[in-house]
């Protein structure tokens, strides 16, 4: 996610253990950085963390990280495996030496990451999925992924993404239009997120030019990762604001008239969760999203916030609509501590199989 969960204090592994934790569980964590970082225990609130470098030559650093799992097992009831197909596997290797269950999260599709590509580890993956006590997945359509190129049907449970209510708020509209240095009067369109073209982030580039000339209060912005492939007009009506911090997300979604949420139909589009489109709907932004996986599951609803996927002139025509339907009538978002709770049922539910 382009973010330290140590340094920058980010993300589903952070936040979910650390509303364990404040609902009274002993909670521990151990994570391996790729950078050169200070080592050792680090607190995180209730939350004891503990990095371990992999170091330049990696090997010497992961063997320490495994040494330091198996060491923690003697005082754990469960384990929690999390980040990536690597330590998923090595999370269940360790609960099965040490008779110890396993949940393991799959927050994305890892197939399609690098590590997976790789035969054994491939084969290694996919022996986790299988022999996890649970597994905790991103939406309902990669459950349904499991369960059919798996054929892992029981004790698979969508675990979806929430939102941190403290920043995601409406906040006034003009106030942060001027905070970035944007127009007070415009009608501004935008996303947010990785600007990858694999995610048809050019179609809002192509529906907003084609659109533009049509209305000229209509303004586009765009903030995140840039593409390489992706090109982004030269226009004084097109704002690219870079890759903002976090915590000046919350300012740019509330300049929005529109939130699009672009994704293609394709393996990562049909079973990722766009996380910021309920960070957009706190906003209470109104939202348009491409028709596809877990957008076409959140928006079941409101159909006509969805456009297909690939299609400029749907795209089009769903944006111009939305430019005077505002409605923002969105279902109550979970919190974090929401999910929290929801995963110590899981828990609980595994640790009673094993009585």
């Amino acid at each position: 996610m382009h973010k330290d969960l140590i340094d920058d204090r980010f993300g589903r592994f952070r936040e979910i253990p650390l509303a364990l934790a404040q609902q009274g569980h002993n909670v521990t964590g151990l994570c391996l950085s790729y950078e050169n970082k200070p080592q050792g225990s680090i607190c995180d609130g209730p939350v004891a963390w503990k990095s371990i470098n992999a170091s330049r030559l990696k090997i010497p650093g992961i063997a320490k990280f495994i040494f330091e799992a198996f060491r923690l097992t003697k005082r754990s009831d469960i384990i929690w495996a999390c980040s990536d197909s690597f330590y998923g596997v090595i999370g269940c290797i360790v609960g099965r030496v040490c008779n110890l269950p396993i949940v393991f999260d799959i927050y994305d599709n890892f197939d399609g990451f690098l590590v997976a590509k790789i035969p054994i580890a491939r084969q290694f993956y996919h022996w986790t999925i299988r022999r996890s006590d649970a597994i905790t997945c991103l939406s309902p359509s990669f459950a349904r992924l499991l369960q059919e190129k798996y054929r892992r049907s029981k004790c698979v449970y969508p675990l979806e993404f929430a939102v941190r209510k403290d920043l995601f708020k409406p906040l006034d509209k003009i106030r942060c239009r001027q905070s970035l240095g944007l127009s007070p009067d415009a009608r501004i369109v935008g996303t947010a997120g990785g600007l990858f073209k694999s995610r048809d982030v050019h179609l809002l580039i192509e529906a907003f030019t084609q659109l533009s000339g049509k209305h000229a209060d209509l303004q586009l912005v765009l903030a995140g990762p840039l593409d390489k492939e992706l090109s982004i007009p030269t226009d004084d009506r097109v704002h690219y604001l870079g890759n903002l911090p976090f915590e000046r997300m919350p300012e740019l979604m509330n300049c929005l008239d529109v939130a699009v949420v672009c994704y293609a139909n394709d393996e990562f589009g049909k079973y990722c969760f766009p996380q910021k489109t309920r960070e957009f709907m706190a906003c209470d932004i109104p939202v348009i999203a491409a028709n596809v996986g877990g957008l076409q599951e959140l928006l079941k609803n409101y159909p006509e916030w969805l456009y297909e996927p690939g299609d400029v002139q749907s795209l089009m025509d769903v944006l111009e609509r939305r430019l005077s339907d505002r409605r923002t009538e969105y279902p109550s978002l979970p919190s974090w501590n929401d999910l929290a709770q929801s995963l110590e049922q899981i828990m609980l539910k595994v640790l009673q199989a094993r009585e």
